[in-house]
């Protein structure tokens, strides 16, 4: 039977979140998709899901245009002799969707996946760690500059909020309504999980924190979970990412967490740095492989 490679269409759902709970189930800390998680994450990007059919959904393939860029979200297909030309063609289906110059996918460090994505011409550039540390006890915040307020975000202070994650890491990360949808997805999230540093009344530095919900509902866990710390170019250097983490960390001890995940860079030394002396250890290492397709033929 030929197999035939298609857009993915809500009848599809079922076979889909099978073909994903397979594929993925030896992943790391992965959590098995239901369908209403799987639609709810769909219904969330801007993406393209292509399937391949064969007697059934044997294989799939999905695009994301995110905060990180143009992604390939995944690339699942059953073991079987054609697996490799299969995803190779999913690969090349799903990368005419690509709207700017260059595509990424993110692969397990050490894996043979590194060298099949580099046969179709992606190569390494960088890497993400997931780190984690041991929550037991109040962390003691560094000196900061006398003009420093350390505090909790206001409730009417969202927009302010915002403007200082989005100027930190110069792009619009966030966008209006974003807690509203923190405080639906991560109940008991509110306000005072989000920690800020200000100067003359204006918010400069930035770390959220959030409970780790998919980890503790599906392993039983009290973990917590940070958001990358984001400092205006014109403050930085002055210890308020330390102090912001510190803080944070307390916060999520104080709620009944005994440990905390982040996610960040292989090249930010700096942030690896402050966070092993914090007591993080690396839980895991992904690797990015990129492709510029504007050169395709």
């Amino acid at each position: 039977m030929t197999v035939q490679i298609r857009s993915f269409t809500d009848k599809d759902l079922p076979d889909l979140v099978k073909l994903l709970n397979v594929f993925r189930r030896e992943s790391y800390e992965f959590v098995p998709f239901n369908e209403e998680k799987l639609r709810s994450q769909i219904s969330e990007w801007d993406s393209n899901i292509l399937v391949a059919q064969e007697d059934g959904i044997v294989g799939s393939i999905a695009y994301n245009n995110g905060h990180w860029g143009e992604e390939i979200e995944w690339l699942c297909v059953l073991d079987r002799p054609n697996r490799k030309l299969l995803e190779n063609s999913l690969v090349k289906e799903i990368e005419k969707h690509v709207k700017g110059e260059t595509v990424f996918t993110v692969v397990e460090a050490g894996s043979q996946k590194i060298d099949e994505w580099a046969e179709r011409g992606y190569k390494p550039e960088g890497g993400l760690y997931h780190m984690v540390a041991t929550l037991d006890g109040s962390k003691l915040l560094p000196r900061v500059p006398e003009d420093v307020t350390i505090r909790s975000l206001r409730l009417e202070e969202e927009e302010e909020f915002i403007e200082a994650v989005n100027a930190g890491f110069s792009r619009e990360r966030l966008g209006h309504g974003v807690i509203q949808r923190w405080k639906s997805e991560c109940p008991p999230f509110n306000e005072k999980w989000i920690h800020i540093a200000e100067v003359s009344s204006k918010i400069v530095s930035v770390v959220v924190s959030k409970p780790d919900v998919k980890y503790n509902e599906f392993f039983r866990g009290k973990r917590g979970y940070l958001g990358p710390a984001a400092t205006l170019l014109q403050h930085r250097g002055k210890h308020l990412a330390s102090a912001l983490t510190r803080k944070a960390m307390s916060f999520l001890f104080k709620k009944g967490m005994n440990s905390v995940a982040l996610y960040t860079s292989e090249r930010n030394i700096p942030s690896i740095t402050l966070l092993r002396k914090l007591g993080f250890k690396i839980g895991h290492h992904w690797k990015f492989m990129r492709k510029n397709v504007s050169q395709q033929g």
